[in-house]
């Protein structure tokens, strides 16, 4: 891929659409482009957050270890942005990424994310809303979830 079609996908993604085009440029300039094989990791629970992953194509599960194993809280696939908690929050990674199709990524380091929200606070506002939408998908699948186990033991 070409570096005008990075520049070209990532402005499609929501986060990114309000930067200037030299400024995207720069950021596709900067990123790493990564591939990976169906069932490789992106990143892995616990780990260090570095980077944040865009995903160019392909698909992923987004993991939590249970006891019980293994449970996918979401797919994510072309236009998606993941491991962005880890890096905004300073802390480990929340959840394993899982590739479940071969897929191609832009990650983008932690430091040259962290200067975009710096130079770009409109940027901010949308992963404050991309991670509100999140919380309120986790939520409302909770409350099922403990609706469903009231009604069991009833």
């Amino acid at each position: 891929m070409l570096l005008k079609d990075e520049v070209e996908m990532l402005r499609r993604i929501t986060l990114f659409s309000g930067l200037p085009p030299a400024k995207l440029k720069l950021l596709a300039f900067t990123s790493d482009r990564v591939m990976y094989s169906a069932g490789e990791a992106l990143f892995y629970q616990g780990d260090i957050g570095d980077a944040a992953y865009v995903i160019l194509s392909g698909k992923a599960d987004v993991l939590v270890t249970t006891a019980g194993g293994p449970l996918k809280l979401a797919e994510v696939e072309q236009n998606s942005i993941v491991g962005e908690i880890a890096i905004l929050c300073n802390t480990p990674r929340t959840a394993t990424v899982r590739t479940t199709t071969p897929l191609e990524a832009l990650r983008i380091r932690k430091d040259d994310f962290l200067k975009l929200l710096a130079d770009f606070p409109e940027m901010a506002v949308e992963i404050m809303r991309v991670l509100a939408d999140r919380l309120s998908q986790t939520t409302a699948e909770l409350t099922e979830a403990r609706s469903r186990n009231e009604r069991m033991e009833a």
